[in-house]
């Protein structure tokens, strides 16, 4: 099946991607990290480590999916989408090799690194492909189609990661993450298009900040970004700290907290499919606003259960499955926003967007590993300040001049 293009947008390549592909593509970084993600208890057993160490494989993961991204950006901009992203490919499936054979959680971490880096492509290019191809209410509808698909990626990663985890060991995990990246590069090879037919002159250090400083000029890409960087700030944060709270604290197993998991992707995909079907129809800013008037109160009823001390599942996964309805209503839209700023710099814009967005998730999920709290009321307060960043931004920043 193959994704019909949109007449408007100029350069529109001949063969656009299919959805499934841009689907794959998409979900490399949230598949990786969903994944993992139930196995970290049974890491700080494995290799007698703390906790806190067993959670850099998750920041450092996040770090290198910032780092990489405003690199990648550029690259795509000027040699092209396609063999920028058989490379990214090939060097994470060489991280999952390394994290699967690791002997100890320093070369752990050091894999982890290598995947994030490689696996940050498959987003990035697959942002910029969709900008290429589609104009900014189709793209932003065409997102949220494809974060719908992505989410039922997301939904099976913490529940088989659970699953193996329990049943076969954490390196199974890896297993299951070399399989993905191995199958998609060749996937990428055989079948994904060229849609980056505008390719920048050139890419030199002085070219690159010149172009992230034409993009910082503009305010709605700014508001776009932080949109984006402030509502998945909650969701890292949860991503951070709930399996603690599950496993350790209450006593619940790698899979249940994995199939607990689901409601939020079910949720999630739910928001995703209602942008596809509406942000045509009522504009991609009144979707945005709309999405974050959901999930910032949903925040605040997290809060509310912290402060009351209740513990439960449902106390955490109820709101959280609120919060990601919201973030799937707004995030594709505050994305398609961000990256239609300049469709010249396509590539660039979703690197810029994407770093922004992991270095804040790393931020958030080196702060949840570190305190190592008994009770939800860290978690809660967190999540809780940076959906409220993030509705400010919504309904002020990105709101159109008059």
């Amino acid at each position: 099946m193959s994704i019909p293009s949109d007449s408007s947008t100029a350069a529109v390549p001949p063969r656009p991607p299919s959805v499934a592909l841009l689907v794959a593509m998409v979900a490399t970084v949230s598949f990786s990290m969903n994944a993992f993600v139930p196995s970290i208890p049974g890491l700080v057993r494995h290799f007698d480590t703390t906790a806190a160490m067993a959670q850099l494989a998750l920041t450092l993961f996040l770090l290198g999916v910032g780092i990489g991204q405003p690199v990648i950006g550029p690259l795509s901009d000027k040699f092209g989408r396609r063999p920028v992203l058989l490379i990214g490919l090939s060097v994470a499936t060489a991280g999952s090799v390394l994290c699967l054979l690791a002997p100890s959680i320093e070369v752990l971490v050091l894999g982890r690194l290598v995947q994030a880096v490689g696996a940050c492509t498959g987003m990035v290019v697959g942002r910029a492909m969709v900008g290429d191809v589609f104009g900014r209410e189709k793209a932003a509808s065409v997102l949220g189609y494809l974060t719908a698909g992505l989410a039922v990626v997301t939904t099976i990663g913490p529940a088989i990661g659970g699953v193996l985890d329990v049943h076969f060991g954490w390196r199974a995990v890896f297993v299951l993450m070399l399989v993905f990246f191995v199958g998609l590069l060749g996937w990428t090879a055989a079948a994904a298009p060229e849609t980056n037919f505008r390719r920048i002159a050139s890419i030199s250090p002085r070219a690159i900040l010149g172009n992230y400083h034409e993009l910082l000029g503009n305010r709605r890409f700014i508001a776009y970004t932080l949109v984006v960087t402030f509502t998945s700030g909650a969701f890292f944060a949860f991503v951070g700290g709930v399996p603690h709270l599950m496993v350790d604290v209450m006593g619940r197993s790698a899979d249940e907290y994995g199939f607990w998991f689901i409601l939020i992707s079910i949720t999630f995909m739910s928001g995703n499919v209602l942008t596809g079907r509406l942000t045509q129809r009522l504009g991609l800013d009144r979707m945005l606003r709309i999405g974050v008037a959901v999930n910032f109160p949903a925040g605040l009823v997290m809060l509310a259960f912290a402060l009351f001390g209740v513990l439960h599942p449902l106390a955490l996964f109820l709101p959280m499955a609120l919060i990601a309805l919201g973030n799937g209503l707004c995030q594709p839209n505050a994305t398609a926003g961000a990256v239609a700023t300049n469709p010249r710099l396509a590539g660039s814009a979703a690197g810029l967007l994407g770093m922004v967005q992991m270095l804040s998730a790393a931020v958030t999920t080196f702060l949840i590993g570190t305190l190592e709290a008994n009770t939800s009321l860290p978690l809660a307060i967190l999540m809780a300040a940076t959906l409220a960043l993030g509705f400010l931004a919504a309904w002020l920043g990105a709101a159109p001049r008059r």
